[in-house]
């Protein structure tokens, strides 16, 4: 079975340019919330014998203590506490006054690292991004023809930064104005591990293509390029559908410290696999017509 990629790329690129355009208004209106890893300030897990109080109510029972807490109910009788920086004294008082329950965890990150852990965090990002584009380059050092080697990685880099991150990116920025979602450190690695995985997706068909072009130059590279992605179609799916399924059992079943890390590898992962079938290679096939167009 021949499927024709190719020929719809039009409906795949307003499809995801929907899905860039809704990203970004998300993030423009809502932004992200950033977790105590990049602005400092402690997270308290605990978890009561009996009834979790509202959080009304363990507000008022935390007034007089001059704290900003935002209580987050997790699992059945759970409660996630984050707060600005707080010392240990303020720490035991916390919970003490909740009487019977059972400590978690406690966390506890100054200003100043958070802002160090941010800066770093950007920094990185960039690195991988650089990365990508100058493996790829190098790895297609030996394709001249139809495109530059370099047009094959700044293609893979540009795909996986403004789909295969952007997208996850918008709706974690939704989650944080509706559920109060945090971006945390487990969070960024998740989505950077993605850009990796995205760029390993793509890289598989594109040296199909590379193979398939090698073979013979005579024929149409829109048709070279339909047949590259069908020839890789099962092994991207099988690859992907086995990593959904373990991040789906660390979802539903791992802790609340697993559970956004798993959520933005899921989005990555299902975004990376899509943009590689759908997005990736058709844009080799638009470029490529758009420079042959431009040359006359």
């Amino acid at each position: 079975m021949n499927i024709p990629f190719i020929k719809y790329r039009k409906a795949y690129y307003l499809f995801s340019g929907i899905l860039i355009l809704g990203s970004i208004i998300a993030l423009a209106l809502f932004g992200l919330k950033p977790g105590i890893d990049f602005t400092g300030g402690s997270i308290l897990e605990i978890e009561f014998q009996n009834n979790r109080p509202p959080n009304q109510e363990v507000q008022e029972k935390l007034a007089d203590l001059n704290l900003t807490v935002i209580p987050e109910p997790t699992g059945e009788k759970g409660l996630i506490l984050r707060m600005k920086d707080i010392d240990e004294e303020t720490h035991q008082e916390i919970v003490k006054r909740f009487g019977e329950v059972k400590e978690l965890r406690f966390e506890s990150i100054g200003p100043v690292i958070g802002k160090e852990l941010k800066e770093k965090t950007k920094v990185f990002t960039i690195l991988a991004l650089l990365g990508i584009v100058s493996y790829v380059a190098l790895a297609f050092r030996k394709i001249s023809w139809p495109l530059p080697s370099w047009q094959y990685g700044l293609i893979t880099a540009s795909v996986a930064l403004f789909h295969d991150l952007l997208i996850p990116l918008g709706i974690f920025a939704i989650l944080g104005k509706l559920y109060q979602v945090q971006i945390t450190i487990p969070i960024i690695v998740g989505l950077l591990t993605v850009l990796g995985y995205s760029v390993h997706d793509t890289i598989v068909v594109f040296d199909r293509i590379r193979e398939n072009l090698l073979k013979g130059r005579e024929q149409n590279f829109e048709n070279i390029v339909n047949a590259s992605l069908n020839q890789t179609l099962i092994r991207s799916l099988n690859t992907s559908l086995t990593a959904l399924f373990v991040l789906f059992a660390i979802f539903i079943f791992g802790g609340e410290t697993l559970k956004h890390f798993s959520l933005g590898l899921i989005l990555g992962i299902t975004c990376g696999t899509y943009s590689s079938i759908f997005i990736a290679s058709p844009l080799l096939v638009t470029w490529f017509n758009f420079k042959k167009e431009k040359r006359g």
